[in-house]
């Protein structure tokens, strides 16, 4: 473990990209599956069809390739990525996707007495949309939502594979030059663990908060004797 000591500023830059790429992604990857997720819902076909495909797309296919495509084929084309911008990219469309389909299942799945009440207090599609199915749906999300982050803090080591020194990058080169691979793997899942172990207690914290079931219950001793001090009448 000394080898990771004597490295540990490479160790902590490389935290510090992996923690970039993850925030970046996950912010991309909300507006992609809220955008895809609602699109696919519309009823309008202009808006379903492209939403399909892109899903399908970028769920049917490799990160790796993706990342390939966008970095490296993509400049054949005229167009030239910065490699953090590339990864940042791919991993907001990719899990993006994956995103997409919980936003519109669990919005899908919403008891249709919501839908017509609604109807009833007149409210248009949008209207309904932001201000009933939407919040009552993002509790039913968090859970899928939280295994979609992990997912993508696991994916930036992917990110590696177009010159991205992010913490894999960054360890296997520790690891190529001084040959400590034990050490060196094992600091990587420790980091990693820690990682993913945030963001599900973060995730557990969010459902907790806006779980629709919570109540702010009274303690016992003020349930008993009223909020008066005394007992409570019958």
């Amino acid at each position: 473990m000394s080898t990771v000591f004597e490295y540990r500023e490479l160790f902590i830059q490389g935290l510090q990209a992996t923690a970039l790429l993850t925030v970046l992604g996950l912010l991309l990857t909300l507006v992609v599956a809220f955008t895809a997720g609602l699109a696919r819902l519309s009823r309008h076909w202009v808006l379903r069809a492209p939403s399909y495909v892109f899903v399908e797309v970028f769920r049917g296919t490799s990160m790796i390739v993706q990342l390939f495509w966008f970095y490296y084929a993509l400049p054949q084309l005229g167009l030239q990525l910065t490699p953090l911008f590339a990864g940042v990219l791919v991993l907001g469309l990719n899990e993006g996707a994956y995103a997409a389909e919980v936003v519109r299942g669990t919005i899908a799945s919403r008891p249709r007495g919501q839908t017509e009440a609604c109807i009833a207090l007149g409210l248009s599609p949008a209207q309904r949309m932001r201000r009933v199915l939407i919040p009552q749906s993002i509790p039913a999300m968090l859970p899928s939502f939280g295994n979609v982050f992990v997912d993508l803090l696991k994916a930036t080591s992917l990110v590696s594979f177009i010159t991205v020194s992010e913490l894999t990058f960054l360890a296997l080169d520790v690891r190529n030059n001084t040959g400590e691979t034990t050490a060196v793997f094992l600091t990587m899942l420790v980091i990693y663990f820690a990682l993913a172990m945030a963001i599900a207690m973060l995730t557990l914290l969010l459902e907790r908060r806006f779980a629709i079931d919570r109540k702010r219950r009274p303690s016992l001793r003020k349930a008993l004797l009223g909020s008066g001090g005394g007992p409570v009448s019958a």
